[in-house]
Formats: structure tokens, sequence, C-alpha cells
């Protein structure tokens, strides 16, 4: 299997498309819900960096009783989802929704806690997070251009490359049994510190349609390596006995996937 196989779901970038700058431009006169449908647009028609296209290997372990080490290989996005060219991207924030109607349609998948962790622990580069004020204009394009200037002068000041693996730029939005129990929720975790320490614990406290600007879609190819076999991410996280590879929660359900409520920004129009 070729990493690079897996992102053949994922058009190419059209010759005309907007770079991250002009995107941004584009959408700071538009209210959430119509720059959300924008996002969607841009992502869905294969406007993003060549970069992103370049999935990284990642390695997790676990200790099963009676079974020893078990390893799995799973394959990355380097950086989280950006609209743009390799020299002028936008690392966009987006509601669950969003993430998973892409994340579906490209082949991958939202990332676990765990997941994100093995990420950080194996990142060619981490970033400090940089947080801005809190308030309203958390969810203002302002905030998003913003933010997103500041991890591009971090990233140039520790010469990181395009293609590097990095974190520590952005909060994650992950996948959890608790979206179960809190049905029409998006979960989050991460931006961890350079102790490795996350600032954001585990939380379903928004709504699903809610993004701001510390969130970052990382996308997870929905095959991968178990002990050198190929399956697919979906029957590892419901398999008993292998989920613990993946997820520090054990199988995690894949019901909320099929059962969100409608998406009044339009997720359902996009199915």
């Amino acid at each position: 299997m070729r990493p690079d196989t897996l992102t053949a779901r994922i058009p190419p970038r059209p010759e005309h498309a907007l770079t991250g700058s002009e995107f941004i431009e584009y959408v700071s006169p538009m209210d959430p819900q119509h720059r959300e449908r924008a996002i969607r647009n841009e992502i869905l028609k294969g406007n993003l960096p060549d970069f992103l296209r370049k999935l990284v290997p990642v390695e997790l372990r676990y200790r099963s009783p009676g079974k020893g080490v078990m390893t799995a290989t799973i394959f990355v996005m380097p950086d989280y989802l950006a609209i743009g060219s390799n020299d002028d991207c936008l690392r966009i924030p987006m509601n669950f929704y969003s993430a998973l109607a892409i994340a579906t349609h490209f082949g991958f998948v939202l990332p676990t806690k765990k997941i994100v962790d093995a990420i950080y622990a194996q990142s060619a580069h981490h970033l400090a997070p940089q947080p801005l004020p809190a308030g309203p204009r958390m969810r203002s394009s302002e905030y998003y251009r913003f933010h997103n200037q500041l991890i591009e002068r971090q990233a140039r000041d520790l010469g990181i490359r395009p293609g590097d693996l990095v974190s520590g730029d952005k909060k994650d939005v992950v996948i959890t049994n608790r979206l179960i129990q809190h049905v029409g929720r998006i979960a989050i975790y991460g931006w961890h510190r350079p102790d490795g320490i996350p600032i954001q614990p585990l939380s379903t406290v928004h709504g699903a349609g809610y993004a701001d600007y510390s969130h970052g879609i990382r996308l997870i190819s929905d095959v991968v390596l178990v002990g050198g076999r190929i399956r697919s991410v979906y029957d590892v996280l419901g398999d008993s006995g292998q989920a613990s590879l993946l997820s520090g929660e054990g199988p995690i359900n894949r019901l909320f996937w099929s059962h969100l409520p409608g998406d009044p920004g339009g997720f359902d129009a996009i199915q």
C-alpha cells in the first residue's frame, strides 16, 4: 500500500482556485452560515495545498492482556486542513457537520484523543499554542486570518517546511463515545503546550454547529495497518479486541456518525 493512493479521492486543486488570502477576503463579509458553506465548497472541489496530500505514518501501540504489544500504523495529514496553495494557505476551522462530511467524502476519519496524543508525540515540530482573547470575535473571519498569520510566523521562525508533521498550532475536532450521550455536540481536544500537556481537555460543551479560530481539522486515512495487515479504521474502532490501538476509551460506536441531527447550514445537501 502506497500512502499516495490514500488521497486519490481528493480532487486536484483547480488551476485558478483562490489562495488562502483571497478566500478569507471573500468570506469576510459573510455570516457564519454562508461562510461555512463556502468553506465546504472550496475544500470539496480540491482547493487545499498539495503538501496536505502527502500523508505521514504515525505508529500507535497497545499492550493487550495475553496478547503482548499490538501495533497499528495510521496515515495522517501533516497539518490541519487548509484552503489555498502551498505558498498561501489558510488553516480553516469548521463545524462538526462540515468536518465529518469532508472527511467521509475524501475517505478519511477524524482522530480520537489517543490519536491526537500520538501525532503530537511523533511530530517533527511542536508549535507553541497562541491563544487569542476570548469573546464574540473568536468566531470571526478576522480571528481566523490573524491566528493563521501567527502560526505562519512561528513556522517560519522554526524553519518548518510544508509537509513536515507539525502539531500544537490548533485544538483538534475529535470523535468520542461522549457524542452518543451528547447528541448534536462537537468534541474538541488538545492544543498541547511545549510540556506536552493539552490546554483543552476533551470537551463536548459546544453544539455541532460551533467553530472558532482555535479549532483545527486533522484528517486521518480510513485505512490502517494492524500488524502489517490492511484494515478499515471503522472495523478496528468497532473491534473490542483491537479498538484500544486507536482509542483510549475502547470501541467507539459509529452510531453518532449516521444519526446526527440535520444541519441548518447545509450538511444534508452535500451527502
